[in-house]
């Protein structure tokens, strides 16, 4: 290990910041008793992961692409949001929430591999091979071709798998790991960006898709700095409220296809089960003419889901009225209330309002809007929606509605369910047959007339 002359530096340990003196705050990241005293790395760098050039530089249009075979797992859900499956001498990184399902996700994907494909290495540095083994008893997993190593020395992870050679290596996790020649504790910022390089580098050499698990702040994102995100290949989230059990993974960057997939999956005794129909699953316990409900399909990726909002508004006791999302986004419910509010009339200033979508699920798309103003409009009306209508559409500030994307998609989703009628955004386009009637609004009043009669 090279010597640091004894000098030390304060590093944050959110996003990397170096400062020659404490600080109570970053001023980069603005957290609050980030900082944490090591030693300075030497002015080369503790180590110097280039690559070197194996050949002269050559022009792109002379080069000949080679079609990799993917690494198919049998979970149709999670080849969904890869694209296909695991490139080889990939490096993916999933994140999530503790207890959301990381390593349960992982282990089970790690025998489907053992079993279809060859051999695969686990690295566990938070669990003794005892407690993989009841893990694994529960999950109903045999282990065959699934090797355990519970060790937190990344040399000599890799010098196992240089020996067993395996198909797959899956690190559990990578804040847990570390290099000697990093002189820093595991999961500071310099073991991080030093363990994820010399990863990227073996998975390249050797051609070994190699999967790490990543645990996430309480903001969400991957723990460490945001270089980690950029050094992977592909970086998976698996979502979901911790006691409900449908989990939604997400891809937020692939370099080997499309980051609009999303699969879902629901946990059980057994682990984690494919959901194949999300629609009619979501839909499945929603009761007839219920009041403060509305039913809007979603697009997630490219699948069409049609998921269930529902609404709750009672007069407040207070001077400030409560506003609750859960599902979608806050600023957008203020948004929906002050259009109804100044738009259509709804007197909504004295009123808590409480949004909710089923499932556990997360809306992000505009389409969504006139959904959970019909849930919010119904709840206070005291009135039923049609249980056989569905809408879609993005409300402006002036309570006019605007037309979504791929609105076809979402008619045959409908369609398929059962579903008789659709509200959506007047549009001169016309839209192919899909077996349900299209009723065509101009405004969010008007909206409301037509569902809420």
């Amino acid at each position: 290990m090279s010597k640091t002359s004894g000098k030390t530096v304060f590093m944050c340990q959110e996003c990397g910041k170096e400062s020659a003196k404490w600080l109570g705050r970053c001023p980069a990241c603005h957290e609050w008793n980030t900082f944490v005293e090591m030693p300075a790395e030497p002015a080369n760098g503790v180590s110097n992961w280039s690559l070197a050039p194996t050949e002269p530089p050559q022009e792109l249009s002379s080069i000949t692409a080679k079609d990799l075979p993917r690494l198919s797992v049998p979970l149709e859900e999670f080849n969904r949001v890869l694209g296909g499956g695991i490139v080889p001498g990939s490096l993916i990184m999933v994140g999530g929430d503790p207890g959301i399902g990381k390593s349960t996700l992982l282990l089970q994907i790690s025998s489907l591999i053992a079993a279809g494909h060859g051999t695969v290495l686990y690295g566990s540095g938070e669990e003794t091979l005892h407690q993989l083994k009841l893990r694994a008893e529960r999950l109903g997993v045999s282990g065959k071709g699934l090797y355990i190593l519970a060790e937190t020395n990344l040399d000599r992870i890799l010098q196992h798998a240089q020996v067993i050679h395996p198909q797959m290596v899956i690190i559990d996790s990578i804040q847990a790991v570390y290099l000697d020649r990093v002189a820093s504790p595991s999961g500071s910022v310099t073991q991080l960006r030093e363990c994820t390089m010399t990863l990227m580098r073996w998975a390249k050499e050797t051609g070994i898709p190699t999967l790490i698990v990543g645990h996430v702040t309480k903001e969400g994102t991957i723990a460490g700095p945001r270089l980690l995100e950029h050094i992977v290949d592909a970086v998976l989230y698996l979502e979901g409220e911790r006691f409900n059990a449908y989990r939604l993974l997400r891809g937020v960057k692939n370099r080997f296809g499309s980051t609009n997939e999303v699969g879902i999956f629901e946990m059980s005794d057994k682990g984690l089960e494919e959901v194949l129909n999300p629609s009619q699953v979501f839909l499945a316990q929603r009761p007839a003419e219920t009041i403060g409900s509305a039913i809007v399909p979603t697009l997630e990726g490219t699948r069409p889901i049609l998921i269930e909002i529902q609404a709750l508004t009672s007069t407040t006791a207070f001077s400030m009225p409560r506003r609750d999302a859960n599902g979608i986004d806050f600023s957008r419910l203020l948004m929906i209330t002050a259009v109804l509010s100044q738009r259509v009339g709804l007197p909504l200033y004295k009123q808590d309002i409480i949004v909710n979508v089923v499932g556990g699920l997360k809306i992000n798309e505009p389409a969504a809007d006139l959904g959970v103003a019909l849930a919010i409009a119904s709840s206070y009306k005291n009135r039923g929606i049609d249980p056989y209508l569905v809408a879609m559409g993005e409300i402006g500030l002036s309570g006019e509605l605007r037309s979504v994307n791929q609105q076809e998609r979402r008619l045959a989703e409908a369609a398929k369910l059962g579903f008789r009628r659709c509200l959506i955004p007047h549009s001169k386009k016309r839209l192919p047959g899909s077996g349900i009637e299209v009723v065509n609004v101009t405004s969010l009043a008007e909206a409301i007339h037509v569902a809420i009669a």
